[in-house]
């Protein structure tokens, strides 16, 4: 049998255990400082990026309108609908336009059947009677010389003959004028194609490819210019429109590359290119536009569709990186970090060169092979530390 103070020795001897492992763990974190983790610096590549939210925004949106005032009478596509250059998309009522195509026509028809011959015949007679005239004067002037005729009768002869001459210049300008290609042929034409421009104008047509986004319009709806009708999103538009927050403004520039992903479509990633950068910065939101060329065909998006870009505005292939949580007392391209040299904890101040979203570029300060603190909240400068094994690199 055991002694009845077996137990209660156990018990001192288990609290005996427990006070040396506290009092180790004690005399340990005072000799060699907590535990911290932290990494080596190396040299890696690095992007620089800016990531924003945006829309699929086309600037090739077309709005149809009408160019002339009248009643809308057909109505021949529909939200959804594909269209192409010469679809009709629209009809107006055309009674008014019809008849002065009608009429313009009608004026030169009469032109050509029977006015144009008219004339012909009429300058004919005139040249006729111009000869006669011409004729009896001369007859008359020999008469008066052989003394045969009065003076009188000279006179009415010559009066005659100016007159028959005055009556067939006239004639002639004014066959010059009905005739084939003359003024008056002229400007019925061009009354003519007038008629017809402005009955074509009832007749809206699609000029893009694309696909109609909205109609405003039902039959018998009075429409004028300057009222969208339709409006049709162009099959041939790349653009995204993305709101960028102004602080980032100063990386962007023109012909910089971008991945941008629908929200709707998020495994389809398209590239892009940077073709725009607004000249005003939006004050309400604090946002500059950017817009985006796809560089590829997305028939898949639709207009207005949220989408996700990421913009790389630089990249480094051997870059010194940290990861952007060990940084400090960031003012500008300037900073801090924790580095440890023989378990001691020091600070140094550091120059940053490209900003990454999850690591930054350290231009001067640092050295490659330097361990840094990934746990800057939890240990102060100059205090001792013991490290735990370390991660890889910053960047990863």
């Amino acid at each position: 049998m055991f002694p009845r103070h077996s137990g209660r020795s156990l018990v001192t001897v288990v609290l005996a255990v427990l006070a040396l492992v506290v009092l180790a763990a004690y005399v340990r974190s005072k000799l060699l400082g907590p535990v911290a983790s932290g990494y080596e610096v190396t040299a890696q590549a690095l992007e620089q990026q800016v990531v924003a939210s945006g829309t699929v925004s086309s600037q090739a949106l077309a709005r149809i309108g009408s160019e002339i005032t009248g009643v809308l009478k057909a109505r021949h596509v529909r939200e959804g609908d594909v269209v192409k250059p010469g679809d009709l998309l629209l009809e107006l009522r055309d009674d008014e336009q019809q008849a002065r195509v009608r009429e313009a026509e009608a004026a030169l028809a009469e032109l050509a059947g029977s006015i144009r011959p008219q004339a012909e015949a009429a300058l004919r007679e005139a040249v006729n009677a111009h000869e006669r005239a011409g004729n009896e004067l001369t007859r008359r002037e020999a008469l008066y010389l052989r003394q045969q005729v009065s003076a009188e009768l000279i006179q009415q002869a010559r009066s005659n003959e100016v007159a028959a001459r005055a009556a067939r210049e006239r004639l002639q300008v004014q066959l010059a004028a009905v005739s084939k290609g003359g003024t008056t042929e002229q400007q019925l034409t061009e009354r003519l194609a007038a008629a017809q421009a402005a009955l074509a104008k009832t007749r809206i047509v699609a000029t893009v490819n694309g696909t109609v986004q909205s109609r405003a319009v039902e039959p018998g709806d009075l429409v004028q210019p300057g009222r969208t009708l339709l409006e049709i999103f162009s099959a041939n538009s790349r653009e995204i429109l993305v709101p960028v927050d102004e602080r980032s403004f100063g990386a962007l520039a023109l012909g910089q590359s971008a991945q941008v992903v629908a929200d709707a479509f998020p495994d389809k990633v398209l590239t892009a290119t940077v073709t725009f950068l607004a000249p005003a910065v939006d004050t309400s939101r604090g946002t500059v536009d950017v817009h985006l060329s796809l560089d590829g065909e997305a028939d898949f998006l639709r207009q207005g569709m949220t989408v996700s870009a990421t913009i790389t505005t630089a990249s480094r292939t051997n870059a010194l990186v940290v990861g952007n949580e060990v940084l400090r007392k960031v003012r500008g391209n300037q900073a801090e970090v924790l580095l440890v040299r023989d378990n001691r904890v020091e600070a140094a101040a550091v120059t940053l060169g490209l900003r990454g979203t999850v690591a930054s570029e350290i231009t001067s300060g640092l050295n490659a092979g330097a361990v840094v603190l990934d746990s800057v909240a939890e240990v102060g400068a100059r205090a001792r530390v013991e490290l735990q094994d370390r991660l890889a690199t910053g960047g990863d």
